[in-house]
Formats: structure tokens, sequence, C-alpha cells
């Protein structure tokens, strides 16, 4: 099963400027175990270097994943441009 989400990532602003891009790829993985219904779920690297591009205060306000769920059970998840 492959699905394309645009997750927003703009409740990040409210928490304290030092922790917001370690918070975003968490609230990633938290929209992806909800929405895709699986507790394995594997980030690519290109969605951590989009987040941690400004650095750890200016977090984008949404990304666009491709997310796809294997046979196992398992989520690979991927940025899409």
């Amino acid at each position: 099963m492959e699905r394309v989400y645009i997750i927003p990532l703009r409740d990040v602003k409210r928490v304290p400027r030092t922790i917001r891009s370690p918070k975003a790829i968490r609230l990633v993985r938290e929209f992806l175990k909800k929405h895709m219904k699986s507790e394995d779920i594997k980030i690519d690297n290109s969605i951590n270097e989009k987040i941690w591009e400004r650095g750890i205060q200016k977090v984008p306000p949404k990304i666009k994943v491709k997310a796809t769920k294997e046979e196992d059970g398992s989520v690979s998840v991927t940025l899409v441009e």
C-alpha cells in the first residue's frame, strides 16, 4: 500500500525554539503510526535533512511524504519533491 501525505508541522511552533526539529521528527513518526496503523516506521534521511535544513529553530510549516507499507507491516517513508 502506498500513500502520499502532507504532514502539518505548525504545532511544532508551540514548543521552545531549542527542541523544534527533534519534536518535528517525533510528530512525523506519530502521524504515520496513526494513519498507516503500524508501529514499525522507517524514516528516510531525506526527511530528516528537510526538517533540519534551516536549523533547529526554523522548521518548515508542512512536508509532503510518500509512505509505503510492506507485507510484514513495516512502513518506509520518503520525501516527495
